[in-house]
């Protein structure tokens, strides 16, 4: 059995805590319908067969989705940004735009 959001939380580092415990809470504000869960062993929110994912690193927070497209425009108006090809990487130093990563994350639920 895998580890529970309660385990994965208590291995989240002090200085990262409070920015993945608001990516959470956040993110459950704007789409309450999601399932959340502990998909590729980390906290997932699903709708249907989409999907957002965070995960805590290093030196800084994911949000992963399940393509480019979702993060596109956020990376666009902020290249300064970390970013993979399915996810937003924010350092501990970054400023993050909620107004736009709400964005993001409907986007890569499909809910607009």
């Amino acid at each position: 059995m895998g580890q529970s959001l309660e385990e994965y939380m208590s291995k989240v580092p002090w200085e990262r805590k409070e920015r993945f415990t608001e990516l959470l809470y956040r993110i459950r504000a704007w789409l309450p319908e999601t399932k959340l869960n502990m998909k590729y062993k980390m906290p997932t929110f699903e709708i249907g067969a989409n999907w957002v994912s965070i995960a805590n690193h290093k030196k800084y927070v994911s949000v992963y989705t399940c393509s480019f497209g979702p993060i596109k425009p956020y990376v666009k108006k902020h290249p300064g940004t970390k970013h993979g090809k399915e996810c937003l990487n924010f350092r501990d130093k970054d400023e993050i735009n909620y107004k736009e990563l709400r964005n993001v994350v409907e986007k890569a639920l499909k809910v607009k």
